[in-house]
C-alpha cells in the first residue's frame, strides 16, 4: 500500500468492482482494487477510511471515480498534472470535523460534467434536518490565467498559490453541480466561499451550478478570465457574486435568491467588485461583464414583514452556531475600490439599496464619470433607495469622498449614475407581473418578457417557460435524502 500524507478520503457506499481477484490500479501500482474494497489516491468504498490522519492529501496521475456516494474528508488537492473525473450522478458528501474541501491546484484538472438530469451534488454529510451553512469547507478552483496581484494564496485557508500568464489556462469542465451548505470558517471571520475561482482561464468550461446556503459568498472570483453560464446562489450568507482582483471574463444567466433572516456582518450584497483592497488601479482591471441576472432580496412582497435588523435577521432554523456573525442587508450592487465591473439586462428586487459606486478607496466613481464601466438595461424595484455613496449609508444623498462634502437636498451620484444609464428604470414589483413556477420559493420570473428595446430581456428569465434550471437545481437541500 502506498504511503499517505494525510487523512483525507472519499468513502462510498457503493463499489467500484465486482472482481475479487486484485487489479492494478493504472496510475500507482502500490494501489490496488481488491474486490469490494478500492483503494485509488485516497478513495476507499465501503465506508473503510485510508490515511494516517493529517488534515491533506494530494491526487497525482490520471484518477477516475466510480459513480457514487462519497464522504470527503480534509483539504484534498488535485495537484499540478493530475487529473480527476467525477461522474454525472455522483454525490460527495463533506465531512464538518475535517473542514473538508476539494482545490484544483494550477495545472491540475477536474472533469466534473453532470447531467440535467444526473448532476453532480456536493453537499454536507449532516443528516437532513441537521444541515447548516459553513458545514464543510467547498470547491476552490485555481488556475494560470491572470490577476492583478501577480500570484496570491486563496481565500479560506487552503495554501494554493494561484496566478500566472495564460489567460486562456483550462482548469477542467464544471457543469450541472449543486454545492450546498459550504463555507466552514476555518477562522474567526475567515470562511471559505461555496464556490471559488481564482485565476481561473478562459479555456476552462464553467456552466449550471447551484450554490445553496453558503456561509460566505455563493460565488468568488479572484481574478482570471473564466466565461461562466447558468449560476444559480441560493440563500447564501453574504454575497451572492463577489468580484475581485481583475477578474474579467463573461457571466451570463444568473439568479440569486436571499433568505431574509440570513445576513452577514460585512453587510450582504448581490453584487459586491473591487479590483483589489485597497482600490489600487493595478491592471488587469476586474471589469467582468454580466448580463440576464437576476437578484431577489430580503424586502420583496412575500417577504413583506422583513425588518434589516438583528430583531429579523436571525438565520432562523439555518443558524450554524459556528462563530459565524450576522449582520445586515445593503445593496444589490456595490462597485468600489477601481472596479470597473460591467452589469446589463439585470432585474433586482427587494434590496434596501440598489446601487453603491462606493469612492471611499481608488477611482470607482471616476470611473464611472468617464464611462469606464457600465449599468445598462437594468430594473430596480422595490427598494428603499436608488443609489447611496458610502459604504453601510442607507440614506439617499450626495456625498464626495474626495471632498468630504455632502448635500442632503441633493441624490446621491449612484441614483443619478444609475438613471443615467441606457435603458435602465425603477418599477414597483406589482408591476413586473412575477411569479414562481420554478418553485424556488420567490417569484423571480416574469409572466411575459420584460424588453430591453434592442431584441433581448431583462432578467435571467425571458418568460415562465424559459427554465434552464429543471432538473438539476434543488431547493429544498435540508430536507433531501442523499
Amino acid at each position: 500500500m502506498m504511503a499517505m500524507a494525510c487523512a483525507l478520503s472519499l468513502l462510498s457506499a457503493s463499489c467500484s468492482s465486482n472482481n475479487d481477484e486484485p487489479t492494478p490500479n493504472p496510475v500507482n501500482p502500490d494501489v490496488t482494487y481488491k474486490g469490494n474494497v478500492a483503494y485509488s489516491a485516497g478513495i476507499v468504498f465501503n465506508g473503510d477510511e485510508l490515511g494516517n490522519g493529517t488534515q491533506n492529501f494530494h491526487f497525482t496521475g490520471d484518477v477516475k471515480l466510480e459513480k457514487g456516494t462519497y464522504l470527503l474528508k480534509g483539504w484534498v488537492y488535485v495537484d499540478e498534472g493530475a487529473r480527476l473525473t467525477i461522474p454525472a450522478g455522483t454525490v460527495i458528501k463533506g465531512d464538518k470535523g475535517t473542514m473538508a474541501a476539494l482545490i484544483v491546484e494550477p495545472g491540475g484538472y477536474c472533469k466534473m460534467q453532470g447531467t440535467a438530469d444526473e448532476p453532480i451534488v456536493m453537499t454536507s454529510a449532516q443528516a437532513p434536518g441537521q444541515r447548516r451553512p459553513g458545514d464543510w469547507g467547498g470547491l476552490i478552483v485555481c488556475g494560470k490565467g491572470l490577476n492583478n496581484q501577480g500570484t496570491q494564496q486563496i481565500e479560506g485557508g487552503p495554501t494554493t498559490i494561484h496566478g500566472g500568464n495564460n489567460k486562456a489556462d483550462n482548469s477542467g469542465i464544471y457543469s450541472y453541480i449543486r454545492v450546498e451548505f459550504a463555507g466552514y470558517p476555518f477562522d474567526t471571520d475567515k470562511e471559505i466561499n461555496g464556490v471559488t475561482f481564482g485565476s481561473v482561464g478562459s479555456g476552462t468550461q464553467i456552466d449550471h451550478i447551484q450554490v445553496s446556503y453558503s456561509n460566505d459568498d455563493s460565488f468568488e472570483w479572484f481574478g482570471g478570465s473564466a466565461n461562466c453560464s447558468y449560476l444559480v446562489a441560493y440563500k447564501g450568507w453574504d454575497d451572492d457574486f463577489d468580484t475581485d482582483n481583475g477578474f474579467d471574463g463573461e457571466v451570463s444567466y444568473c439568479l440569486s435568491v436571499r433568505d431574509p433572516r440570513i445576513a452577514d456582518t460585512s453587510q450582504s450584497n448581490g453584487f459586491e467588485s473591487d479590483n483589489n483592497a485597497s482600490g489600487a488601479e493595478t491592471t488587469p482591471f476586474t471589469s467582468a461583464r454580466f448580463r440576464n441576472v437576476t437578484l431577489i432580496g430580503p424586502k420583496t412582497v412575500k417577504n413583506s414583514d422583513f425588518v434589516n435588523s438583528s430583531d429579523y435577521i436571525t438565520a432562523g432554523n439555518m443558524f450554524p452556531d459556528n462563530g459565524s456573525k450576522l449582520g445586515q442587508f445593503q445593496s444589490a450592487f456595490q462597485i468600489r475600490r477601481s472596479s470597473k465591473l460591467n452589469i446589463s439586462n439585470a432585474l433586482a428586487i427587494g434590496w434596501p439599496i440598489g446601487v453603491i459606486i462606493d469612492g471611499e478607496k481608488g477611482q470607482t466613481v471616476s470611473y464611472a464619470k468617464s464611462g469606464g464601466f457600465k449599468l445598462e438595461n437594468i430594473v430596480f424595484a422595490g427598494m428603499d433607495a436608488i443609489g447611496t455613496d458610502k459604504n453601510k449609508e442607507y440614506r439617499d444623498y450626495l456625498f464626495d469622498y474626495l471632498t468630504g462634502t455632502e448635500d442632503r437636498n441633493q441624490p446621491s451620484f449612484s441614483h443619478t449614475f444609475f438613471l443615467g444609464g441606457s435603458g435602465n428604470r425603477v418599477m414597483d414589483e406589482s408591476a413586473l407581473n412575477l411569479s414562481d413556477p420554478f418553485m424556488t420559493g420567490q417569484n423571480c420570473c416574469p409572466m411575459t418578457e420584460i424588453s430591453d428595446g434592442k431584441g433581448g430581456y431583462i432578467g435571467a428569465f425571458r418568460d415562465a417557460y424559459d427554465n434552464w434550471m429543471k432538473g438539476w437545481t434543488n431547493f429544498d437541500p435540508q430536507s433531501t435524502v442523499y
